[in-house]
């Protein structure tokens, strides 16, 4: 694999938050290892964890006890600039809002993380990663003058544009017609493989979880089961 793949390591990861009714549990002792380059998928009813489990893999949320060792790094002992600076680095990060800029085109919303990391070529390489999803021809149109699904492309782009070790997708189809929704899916996989970018995928879909190379299937904060994906059978 290339080396710009990551591993994740979860061990023992416990998320407890404070509320007036008393304390409530999140997550309740995760175990996981995520091998470079790999695609993991995981599901789980609402109220799981498993978006709460993506916010602890990404550092914006802060686990209560346990270790949380992602690319080489220790997450539970980094200061908030730290975690910052190494999201900008390593992460990319795909949601179900699209959180495009409104005031900027598509190639500035997708040049924004490369000039915040002072990359002299910003432009350049959003103009690539826009065309690599299929939208050479939309580069001056804002968010308002795009349809949903080329608002996420602009989204993806924009989280592909650092060359991000580990990517996180979480129900990135949620605001999108079932035909919109398969293309991100079928580009997302695509890119996934062309780069070897590690790639979580947090859906409340099995059969889109299925995709990936490995399935985690989450309950009551906990990982209830794992179970092999198509990737893997393919890979076989």
């Amino acid at each position: 694999m290339p080396e710009h793949s990551s591993n994740i390591n979860l061990k023992n990861v416990h998320l407890t938050l404070t509320s007036a009714a008393g304390p409530v549990h999140i997550l309740r002792g995760v175990d996981l290892d995520v091998q470079r380059g790999e695609a993991v998928g995981i599901v789980g009813p609402s109220g799981s964890g498993k978006s709460t489990l993506m916010a602890v893999m990404t550092g914006l949320e802060q686990a209560s006890s346990g270790t949380v060792e992602i690319d080489g790094h220790d997450y539970t002992n980094m200061s908030e600039d730290a975690l910052a600076l190494h999201r900008r680095d390593s992460i990319g990060i795909l949601l179900q809002s699209f959180h495009l800029i409104p005031t900027m085109t598509a190639l500035e919303n997708v040049a924004v993380p490369l000039e915040l990391a002072g990359d002299p070529q910003a432009f350049e390489k959003a103009e690539a990663e826009l065309k690599s999803v299929g939208l050479h021809h939309r580069l001056d149109h804002y968010p308002s003058q795009l349809s949903g699904g080329e608002q996420q492309r602009v989204a993806l782009a924009r989280a592909l544009a650092p060359n991000p070790k580990i990517l996180y997708a979480d129900e990135p189809t949620g605001n999108l017609d079932g035909a919109t929704g398969a293309s991100i899916i079928d580009l997302m996989f695509n890119m996934h493989r062309k780069r070897q970018t590690t790639l979580i995928l947090i859906t409340h879909d099995p059969e889109l979880a299925a995709r990936c190379g490995r399935v985690i299937h989450m309950a009551d904060g906990l990982i209830s089961h794992e179970e092999a994906g198509t990737l893997a059978q393919v890979a076989e």
